[in-house]
């Protein structure tokens, strides 16, 4: 019996030894450029069957950390074009820190049907979204709005508007700071392929900046990573006309990195627009305003960039560079007013024409500095950029009454000459405290001033009352403070923002003065709770502020169209939102799925009001209307159930409430869908975008959906790749909606005609696919 009892006591500790729960801890890096390899999979294999027990990816420092039952593995380590490693029969029954992995480089060979797996075009982690430009045909040869049109959250209207979830109160930011490039519609001349990734971030931390009240988009540009020298040379032609040549060249050795980029891009958009306005008395209809407009706009831009990276040693690096970008835009317009009575029986017809010409330059000076140590994950950085540009508005409008009789021609003309001198200047420290503690603190500080110099000509006669210079300054400073520490399963992040806002404007005339200082806490908190491998959520709240663009600050703006008039109100609050988000993240297999719940109530919220002038012109203003609330939910799925098929798909869904000026109640649905299919050297891919129909104070928007595809091809062993891409194939992306005032009621549409359809060649010089460029941070 006693025999019996000490074997079965053996037996039950056998059994808890093999169910005991160990944590691997490793690194995976490049051999030929010991560069830390993000997305490499690392897979544990029950070495009898070869069945997949656990895995896992490594983080942006090609670290990972994996928990499994103790036992004996085979231990797979896989990325992209390099070579795996592979390590049989590995006893893993200790908590231990698996030897350095270092892949090496491997030749495709491109004529078999081989089907290859790929990064995801859309990863979904607990704090952000990425999206991965590089695997994206879609974006091939358009813009870097075309590509935010295709990450999950965001959208992009008719006019370059940018929005996440619905909200257009959104920080744009390029490799983590506020620049120059995407100044006057600057995303519009970022071509797609100088853009690596995209990361949404809808609830941020202290670490970053406090503007945007609906989070952060983080556009990543591409960086050579590849030893010695390499090129590469883009083409791209379609209709309606978008041609583009850019070259990218670099060296790279032990201690200096030197880049440049060269690009020229024309494109030309074809819009249609029209209105219909209904003019009240009182509730009796008095007259009519109907309205057609055909725009045809040009856009001529050349981008210069180039730079160095020094490395003193392994542990310092400095990096200086200078972006140059010239655009000329330029619009000819139609237009055409039909002035009709009660009856809608015509009065009288006014046709003008406007030809606007806007020469813009842009420059960039960034000096970076890095220092790493020997403790792994303390890191120094200091940033200095200084962005300086000028914009020159001129408008040009001749306008003739021809029914029913003929009258004289009048003329308009306006010039609005924009500068902007902005510096920049930002300090982080990160430092662990033991394996599962950190702290971070930095600071930053932005300045900047711009000036607007307005004059208008009527009929070649100076308007004084309308000719001014105004004059506006900005000045931010702000530091952060965050600790971030686990408990068992839960982790967390903890930190507070403070940010002192002085800005302030004038004018020449002394039409008016204001100024505006304001400091302002933003705490923020992430909590992580991790129940197994494969799920995990998260609890975070973060407070934001949007504060006013100088377009809607600036009271002198372009009167091309005088019968619908936008002005500036420099007297514009910002917006304050709370923010707060529940979310979670299962991976099981081939699925990924990521639904979260979020709410946020903002104040002040900016919104356009129209109302009509004593001449019956409508004019458009930004105002503080009040309070808002959205409540939704967001799902977002990725599935690939055969190696070279992959599904994704996101919704979102929301309720607000606008209470102020305006009280509307409304909700809200978009849908996205995109599939991608790979065959060896072939590529297909189609996006669905589907955007419901919605209120925000006077407007009422319809709904619309658009399709694109896309289809590319790698030739001569991937030294060169040829793509196909086709934008809103069925020309279904239509902006209709109205506007409803105190005495009016206003039907508009608005289109780009047709699809745009391009092609675009990339050939590359002792480069690969999978190397990458360097363009400005």
């Amino acid at each position: 019996m006693k025999k019996f009892i000490i074997i079965l006591i053996m037996g039950f500790s056998s059994i808890a030894a093999a169910q005991e729960t160990v944590t691997i801890i490793g690194k995976v890096i490049e051999e030929k450029t010991a560069s830390p390899l993000e997305f490499a999979t690392i897979t544990f294999q029950n070495p009898t069957d070869n069945k997949v027990v656990a895995g896992t990816i490594t983080d942006g420092k090609g670290n990972f950390i994996l928990k499994t039952i103790a036992g004996n593995y085979t231990v797979k380590v896989e990325f992209i074009g390099l070579k795996s490693i592979i390590l049989a029969n590995r006893e893993l029954r200790t908590n231990q820190t698996l030897p350095t992995f270092l892949l090496q480089e491997t030749e495709t060979e491109l004529e078999t049907v081989e089907i290859k797996v790929e990064k995801s075009t859309i990863e979904h982690k607990l704090d952000k979204k990425v999206f991965n430009v590089g695997n994206d045909l879609v974006a091939k040869g358009g813009t870097a709005n075309d590509i935010l049109n295709n990450v999950p959250s965001v959208s992009v209207n008719s006019n370059g508007a940018v929005s996440l979830r619905g909200n257009t109160g959104v920080r744009i930011l390029i490799n983590g700071k506020p620049s120059v490039l995407t100044a006057n519609n600057g995303l519009e001349q970022i071509p797609a392929e100088n853009i690596e990734k995209v990361e949404v971030i809808t609830n941020p931390s202290s670490k970053y900046d406090s503007e945007g009240t609906a989070g952060i988009i983080n556009i990543v540009l591409k960086k050579n990573k590849s030893k010695g020298f390499g090129s590469s040379i883009q083409v791209t032609s379609g209709t309606p006309d978008n041609h583009a040549l850019g070259y990218n060249v670099n060296y790279k050795n032990n201690k200096i990195n030197l880049f440049s980029d060269l690009r020229y891009r024309y494109m030309n958009f074809l819009v249609k627009e029209s209105s219909s306005r209904t003019i009240f008395n009182g509730t009796a209809v008095d007259s009519y305003l109907d309205g057609t407009i055909d725009r045809d706009r040009t856009n001529k831009t050349f981008t210069i960039y180039f730079g160095g990276d020094y490395y003193f040693n392994d542990k310092n690096m400095l990096t200086l560079s200078y972006f140059y970008r010239n655009n000329k835009a330029k619009n000819n317009v139609d237009y055409t007013f039909n002035y009709l009575d009660e009856n809608r029986t015509p009065e009288r017809t006014v046709n003008a024409f406007e030809d606007y010409k806007e020469p813009q330059v842009a420059n960039q000076i960034e000096l970076n500095y890095i220092k790493t140590f020997n403790q792994e994950g303390r890191k120094f950085t200091v940033n200095l950029q200084y962005d300086f540009w000028n914009d020159d508005e001129n408008e040009s409008i001749v306008e003739q009454e021809i029914f029913p009789t003929e009258l004289a021609v009048r003329t308009l003309r306006s010039r609005d000459i924009e500068s902007s001198k902005d510096f920049l200047f930002q300090s982080d420290y990160s430092i662990p405290l033991n394996e599962k503690s950190k702290i971070e603190f930095g600071i930053k500080g932005e300045i900047r001033r711009i000036n607007s110099d307005y004059e208008v000509y009527d009929n070649n006669v100076s308007i004084d009352s309308l000719n001014n210079l105004l004059r506006y300054d900005e000045r931010i400073i702000g530091a952060y403070f965050q600790y971030g520490s686990s408990i068992k399963k839960l982790s967390y992040l903890l930190g507070i923002r403070m940010e002192n806002s002085n800005t302030g404007s004038d004018d020449q005339l002394n039409q008016f003065n204001i100024s505006k200082k304001y400091t302002d806490f933003f705490p923020t908190a992430h909590f992580t709770y991790e129940l197994n491998d494969i799920f995990n959520f998260q609890l975070s709240y973060s407070r934001r502020i949007n504060r006013p663009a100088f377009w809607q600050l600036n009271p002198f703006g372009g009167i091309a169209d005088r019968r619908n008039i936008r002005i500036g109100n420099p007297d514009l609050n910002p917006v304050y939102t709370d923010s707060y988000e529940l979310g979670t993240l299962i991976k099981w297999k081939k699925f990924t799925f990521n639904p979260s719940l979020y709410h946020q109530f903002s104040r002040n919220t900016f919104e356009d009001i129209r109302i009509t002038n004593p001449n019956g012109d409508l004019v458009e203003q930004a105002i503080n209307l009040g309070t808002e609330s959205r409540l939704g939910a967001e799902i977002s799925i990725s599935y690939s159930p055969l190696k070279w098929l992959t599904l994704t798909g996101e919704t979102n869904y929301y309720n607000f409430e606008q209470n102020g000026i305006f009280t509307v109640s409304d909700r809200n649905f978009t849908a996205r869908q995109n599939t991608r299919i790979k065959f060896s050297t072939w590529n297909f891919q189609t996006n669905f975008n589907y955007q419901g129909a919605t209120r925000s104070g006077q407007v009422n928007a319809k709904s619309q959906y658009w399709v694109d595809f896309g289809m590319g091809k790698d030739i001569w062993k991937e030294r060169a790749t040829i793509t196909f891409k086709a934008d809103n194939i069925f020309d279904s992306r239509i902006a209709k909606g109205s506007v409803n005032g105190t005495d009016y009621a206003l039907d508009y549409y608005f289109r780009n005609v047709g699809p745009r359809v391009y092609a675009t060649f990339t050939y590359r010089l002792n480069r690969k696919k999978s190397d990458r460029d360097r363009l400005p941070d």
